[in-house]
């Protein structure tokens, strides 16, 4: 619960916080004039600022918030799955992938994934298939929501409901208006937020390991000893190594192809800039990541997850750690507001990224191409891409409302079934248009299909066809029971699968060619 003090002190800093937010907008909006500058911007930022802007984009409130409830659930399983092998991955697929997608996307003149994948298979059909399946982040929106929902209404003391279409209404409104040129404006000061915080909440249980990381362990075992287990055979996502180093791998790796990832190195101007913006987001990044280890300190703090008496939800954790850890006296309660806005802050940086992102791709590969005619100027493109985020405004706060109601053990199962499922079939086109050529689309359309097909197939069928028929898979069958799964393993899976169906239809593709040389 939080005090008078504290409630009085969130309710300044957030206010603060929006005037700050509508300056850099309105600095940011005086400077967009077409689509191609909400997309991308018209202004030259430094590497630093666009590396630290991306940092903010791929760790969000998932990481700040979300993530460590889980590692309170199950422990160290779930540091070595969020903590460790998924960014070690995602940073080596940044690194590979961007300088790549860089030069192609300057080639094609991208303004979004969908478009770029249109452009590389010269397909207008194909770009068309990507926007649609770019709408499956919306997921991700939402979980966001949530999760700003959860840090708000806990510090404020307000109904979840009314918190929740205030954050919908501010964020979206702005988003309106600045794009690109605001956004990375307001990246950059929530980045810098978010390190300050990191450090804080990462030092935060600095008290427990007084007696060395031995005794640290063993306070958790006293708990429950599958805490310190480096896999948690009971829990519902780090069952055994393959679904903690394998599927992890493979997701991280994939996970850098999502729209307002990737395409974030198209920000830059110069090519000689590309190095200093992949050193900086890297490095911020893994520290970013390093915040699920606040997790473990949370069950240590709440050891049967339980607060007056009443069960925590996952994604209401780390709130109530920050309210209870940062409340003995005004330095503590300063500190403790301030890693609130550092939450804030980590939900902020990717929600704005995904609003741009997803409304770039609903107005530019879905709308254009099927009022062509009627959707040539610029004027009339962003004044539909303002319709378009005020239609996504309304239904974030739908699916918003019934995660924060009903949701099944957290808003992130909900948010990586859709996301996992969009960058599932975005890795094969995004991989073979960069790193081989004379890539038929028929080629690439396949492994998204196959992608798509698979995954849901794993989430959804499987589960069916187990409690239904009785079917047995061995070890798998163990990650396909129960009302909530781990979207990885369906991920995972889709990825392998439709790579080695991608290759199978290239290498057939190139052998038909060289047949119908030869002739």
């Amino acid at each position: 619960m939080s005090s008078t003090a504290q409630i009085s002190g969130a309710w300044i800093l957030i206010i603060l916080y929006m005037i700050v937010v509508l300056w850099l907008v309105l600095k940011g909006a005086s400077k967009t004039k077409s689509m191609s500058d909400y997309a991308l911007g018209s202004v030259l930022f430094s590497p630093v600022a666009v590396g630290l802007s991306l940092a903010a984009s791929m760790t969000s409130a998932a990481t700040f918030v979300i993530n460590p409830g889980f590692i309170a659930h199950y422990g160290i399983s779930g540091i070595i799955s969020y903590g460790i092998v998924l960014p070690l991955a995602a940073s080596f697929s940044l690194i590979v992938l961007t300088k790549s997608f860089r030069k192609q996307g300057q080639t094609v003149k991208a303004l979004t994934l969908a478009q770029w994948i249109g452009a590389r298979y010269k397909s207008e059909k194909y770009a068309f298939m990507m926007g649609v399946l770019a709408l499956l982040l919306m997921t991700f929106i939402v979980l966001i929501v949530v999760a700003l929902t959860k840090v708000i209404a806990t510090s404020l003391q307000l109904d979840e409901t009314a918190v929740m279409v205030a954050i919908v209404l501010f964020v979206f409104g702005y988003m309106m208006f600045g794009g690109a040129n605001s956004m990375v404006y307001t990246n950059t000061i929530q980045a810098i937020i978010m390190i300050i915080v990191a450090v804080i909440l990462i030092s935060s249980g600095y008290s427990h390991f007084s007696e060395g990381i031995h005794a640290f362990m063993s306070k958790l075992a006293n708990i429950d000893k599958s805490l310190v287990s480096a896999t948690n055979p009971g829990s519902l996502l780090f069952r055994d190594y393959f679904e903690i180093i394998f599927a992890q791998i493979i997701v991280g790796i994939a996970i850098v192809v999502q729209p307002h990832i990737i395409t974030k190195s198209l920000l830059l101007k110069r090519e000689s800039d590309v190095n200093k913006f992949l050193v900086t987001a890297v490095a911020v990044e893994l520290l970013f990541f390093a915040v699920v280890v606040t997790g473990l300190y949370a069950r240590l703090t709440f050891p049967d997850l339980t607060l007056n008496g009443k069960a925590i939800p996952n994604d209401g954790i780390i709130p109530a750690y920050v309210v209870q850890v940062f409340s003995d006296g005004p330095v503590a309660i300063l500190v403790g507001l301030f890693v609130v806005l550092g939450l804030i802050s980590a939900g902020m940086s990717t929600l704005e990224g995904l609003i741009q992102s997803v409304s770039t791709t609903i107005t530019s590969d879905l709308l254009k191409p099927l009022f062509a005619k009627r959707l040539q100027c610029d004027s009339t493109l962003i004044k539909v891409n303002k319709a378009a985020i005020v239609v996504m405004g309304l239904v974030t706060i739908y699916m918003s409302y019934g995660q924060l109601i009903q949701p099944k053990l957290s808003v992130g199962i909900f948010a990586q079934n859709g996301v996992y499922a969009y960058f599932s079939a975005a890795f094969i086109p995004v991989i073979f248009g960069i790193f081989l050529k004379n890539v038929k689309v028929k080629t690439s359309v396949i492994a998204t299909v196959t992608a798509v097909f698979v995954h849901f197939s794993i989430y959804y069928f499987l589960p069916f066809a187990v409690s239904r028929f009785g079917w047995e898979l061995g070890f798998f069958t163990k990650f396909v029971q129960g009302t909530v799964r781990n979207p990885a393993i369906a991920s995972s899976v889709a990825i392998v699968i439709s790579t080695l169906v991608g290759f199978i239809a290239y290498f057939s593709q190139t052998k038909q060619t060289k047949d119908h040389e030869n002739i």
